[in-house]
């Protein structure tokens, strides 16, 4: 009997391990610093989004005394979108916010697909609207060539994911911005958060740089618990 009880101990103890690494395999994913498209390493960056298995609804809740003061400098901010969006949408949802990353992913229905996370390029226009859709537009082909590489480099379902992701992020019109990562002040914050389409800014501190934040952005099935999406569901043959 004692033998029996240690166990069933050790399948408790095993499958608590499981969990836990399905969590951090999951946040890996979902993590990156800016710019460099990697998870972070910085135990000093600034985490932007929610944590693991928080409840979706207390992390709303407390964002809006995340907001820089009023009249205060600007500071980076992840606006989340209420679903993917293409890239003239999600331009013209982020007007009067300098945009800094955007974050894309395809969505498939209970298919776990990458987020990619895509540094705005500077761009040579006059029209700071022309100029944040061509930024997102660059953006996108970006991360339809990390979905091509991926195809090479995956093999099996990875590797047929990555094929779905890299035909979507290839075709024009896509909706695949999650969210993007803009610089902006007090005002400019609360305009955003306001705007249909927008789920939460979720704002760092005054004096946090570009580069010193760590996104892990809401996704728009995540409406309970931060947690790890179905990935069940059949992928979409090749093109």
């Amino acid at each position: 009997m004692s033998r029996l009880r240690l166990g069933h101990r050790n399948l408790a103890a095993l499958a608590a391990c499981l969990i836990v690494l399905l969590m951090v395999a999951w946040l890996a994913g979902c993590q990156s610093i800016l710019g460099a498209g990697s998870v972070s390493r910085s135990s000093d960056a600034v985490r932007l989004g929610p944590l693991p298995g928080q409840p979706v609804a207390a992390y709303l809740t407390g964002l809006p005394v995340k907001l820089p003061p009023v009249g205060g400098p600007a500071v980076p901010a992840l606006v989340e979108l209420s679903t993917e969006l293409d890239t003239s949408t999600a331009a013209a949802l982020v007007a009067g916010t300098r945009p800094i990353t955007a974050v894309l992913r395809v969505p498939l229905p209970r298919v776990q697909t990458a987020l990619r996370f895509q540094r705005l390029t500077p761009v040579d226009d006059a029209d700071p609207a022309v100029a944040v859709r061509r930024q997102l537009m660059l953006a996108q082909a970006a991360a339809a060539r990390a979905a091509a590489a991926d195809t090479v480099r995956l093999t099996s379902r990875p590797a047929q994911i990555a094929t779905a992701e890299a035909a979507a992020l290839s075709r024009p019109g896509c909706g695949c911005v999650l969210a993007v990562l803009v610089s902006a002040d007090h005002a400019g914050l609360d305009r955003l958060a306001a705007r249909p389409g927008v789920r939460a800014v979720d704002a760092a501190p005054v004096g946090t740089p570009e580069t010193g934040v760590a996104l892990t952005p809401l996704l728009p099935e995540q409406t309970e618990l931060v947690g790890p999406v179905p990935d069940d569901g059949p992928v979409p043959p090749s093109p």
